[in-house]
């Protein structure tokens, strides 16, 4: 993902290209920028965060995960299931779940496959219930796990839905030692995405394993679901601070 491959692109595509200057790479406000003024879909593009790491996947002591709040949200509502009982499911509902991991749900998951959700939060009794479910949930990136702040005690169930369907998004490296985080969406102001790209840096810094030596970052690029890619100065990515 570090870099454009060769292949064809639509007219829509290559007219935004052409609008791009031959000066790389970019400073990130220059680069949101240029994006805004590239953009020619016919809806609120989400801006995507590339960075290609120095981490070596098949090490496990080098894998990055990690979790953070954008300030200014991701511009899509997310989708939450929430595995509770009890006094968690009057609480899950009233903080906005839109779905609740009962019996028939489990066995819907588990028997046909059913994932129309973004996020699924667990509290520790329910994880024994559901650990039948990696299989479907785990290839797809939304098994609970404490390590995303997913499986959280009852007490702190509206904390964690109100978060997942606000901000929050998960940073996790695939096996190509890439990160991809969507940051906004165009109609999103400079400053916001700015914010928002600050707060994916600062949270990859701050998980940064201890068997990666040296810069983390080799490449990073910020495209929008329709346009090109554009590279950004790593020295300037990772000068950004969080207010």
């Amino acid at each position: 993902m570090a870099t454009e491959t060769t292949r064809k692109h639509g007219k829509r595509y290559d007219d935004s290209a052409k609008k791009r200057e031959h000066m790389l790479p970019y400073s990130p406000a220059d680069a949101i920028n240029i994006l805004k003024d590239m953009t020619a879909a016919k809806f609120d593009e989400t801006v995507e965060l590339h960075i290609y790491t120095n981490a070596d996947p098949r090490h496990a002591d080098q894998l990055i995960r990690s979790v953070t709040m954008l300030p200014h949200g991701t511009g899509k509502p997310k989708r939450v299931l929430a595995f509770v009982q009890g006094e968690g499911e009057t609480l899950a509902r009233e903080a906005g779940a839109d779905f609740i991991g009962d019996e028939e749900t489990i066995r819907k998951i588990e028997q046909e496959g059913w994932t129309d959700f973004e996020v699924s939060i667990a509290t520790p009794e329910m994880m024994s219930q559901i650990g039948k479910l990696g299989r479907v949930l785990g290839r797809k990136g939304l098994m609970p796990n404490p390590r995303t702040g997913t499986v959280v005690q009852q007490n702190d169930i509206p904390r964690a839905v109100k978060e997942a369907k606000g901000g929050r998004v998960e940073v996790r490296m695939d096996r190509s030692a890439n990160i991809h985080v969507p940051i906004g969406k165009l109609s999103f102001s400079p400053e916001a995405l700015i914010e928002n790209l600050a707060s994916c840096i600062f949270a990859i810094n701050e998980a940064k394993p201890e068997g990666i030596k040296g810069n983390l970052f080799k490449t990073v690029h910020l495209t929008s679901t329709m346009g090109p890619s554009l590279m950004l100065s790593v020295t300037e990515v990772q000068a950004l601070k969080v207010d």
